[in-house]
């Protein structure tokens, strides 16, 4: 007795406007109906073809028979003190990955932190999310899906100048750029109208400094751009961040002002720097930094170092980085101070961790080199 397999249905979350309307016209429809199932998807938070009250009966029986609407599944939703909202999520393979909801401005900004890999190809020392490891890219689908999740858990978008999810940035677990063949579909949906329709300056990518990958972006898209950079010397760069050995602090910036040559306005590029007490929160390390972005358009973001355990570096005191934030002043720039946000979920920034099956076996090591500490 042969058995034969049901085939299997194409999962319409993740497809971006041109993918959309491919599907419907391989099945032998007309390319307006991809605009229509969009709305229903990204607008309403829907995922059931029967409620889509605009298509035709017949057609949402031959929807339901070879499409799906499949997002994340939700481990846990959980809300901090300050009113940060955390999702845990489990993806095609049964690992977790988490997002975080900022409200900001009472309200009005609500900034979603999206992740982009189970655990992270990169190994920053001072990240708690490094230290789980490797295992895969997240699909389109599932980057796309933490935004329709989130949507779909505050409420459907009301009109444009009510939406739950306001702003989204690339700075959740995993390094974009390393992903970049799904990062980039995701983006296009969270910038489309019949997608999320959000502003290209209100949706940013934070990179540790992929450079191939930057100047590939700057040909596809101009939203605004953050760069993990946290030291303003190779030296210690290399230390805090190792893929500096790679492409040094020169390379990086010199592709940050490609970056900004190919956008169509006038942009600045947001400088991540993460004060970690006596590493780089002195005066000389404010004067370098100010000496390395003389030319390069930017802010800086101040974010004092969130602890996580065996880390091996602590949380500058506040009179410290107050301090370092008057040297940058006196230098010449603006530099706010990241205020730090669900850390009693942990969910303040590198403090992100999922469930990773760990293919690099980093996770294993780390482990062992704390044992080892510890004896």
């Amino acid at each position: 007795m042969t058995t034969t397999t049901a085939p299997q249905r194409t999962n319409l979350l993740g497809l971006s406007r041109e993918e959309m309307e491919h599907f419907f016209l391989s099945i032998g429809e007309k390319k307006f109906r991809a605009a229509q199932v969009m709305k229903w998807i990204h607008h309403e938070g829907c995922d059931d073809f029967a409620a889509m009250t605009n298509l035709s009966k017949a057609l949402r029986t031959r929807l339901a028979e070879v499409a799906e609407i499949r997002g994340p599944g939700v481990v846990y939703e959980g809300s901090s003190s300050d009113g940060t909202r955390k999702w845990v999520l489990e993806v095609e393979d049964g690992s977790y990955v988490e997002t975080v909801l900022i409200p900001a401005d009472n309200g009005k900004r609500r900034t979603l932190c999206v992740s982009s890999q189970v655990g992270c190809s990169l190994d920053c020392s001072f990240c708690s999310t490094g230290k789980q490891g490797f295992q895969r890219n997240l699909t389109a689908a599932e980057i796309i899906g933490q935004v329709w999740v989130a949507q779909r858990s505050v409420g459907p978008r009301k009109d444009t100048a009510n939406r739950p999810v306001t702003n989204v940035v690339m700075m959740g677990m995993g390094e974009p750029l390393m992903n970049y063949d799904n990062v980039v579909p995701a983006m296009k949906l969270m910038l489309d109208d019949d997608g999320y329709g959000l502003s290209k300056r209100r949706v940013t990518l934070s990179t540790s400094g992929v450079v191939p990958m930057l100047d590939r972006l700057g040909d596809e898209l101009d939203v605004s751009l953050a760069i993990s950079l946290h030291a303003a010397t190779d030296e210690l760069r290399n230390e805090l961040v190792p893929l500096n050995r790679k492409y040094n602090i020169r390379t990086l910036l010199d592709a940050c002002k490609r970056y900004l040559a190919k956008c169509q306005d006038t942009r600045m590029v947001t400088i991540e720097y993460t004060l970690i007490k006596d590493v780089n929160d002195q005066q000389e390390h404010a004067e370098q930094l100010a000496a390395l972005l003389e030319e390069l358009p930017c802010k800086i973001n101040l974010i004092p170092f969130n602890p996580f355990p065996h880390s091996g570096y602590e949380k500058p005191s506040r009179n410290q980085t107050m301090r370092f934030q008057q040297w940058l002043y006196e230098l010449g720039y603006t530099a706010p101070i990241r205020t730090t946000r669900g850390d009693d979920i942990d969910a303040a920034c590198g403090q992100l961790v999922g469930r990773v099956k760990d293919r690099t076996k980093r996770h294993e090591r780390y482990i062992r080199s704390i044992q080892i500490d510890a004896d």
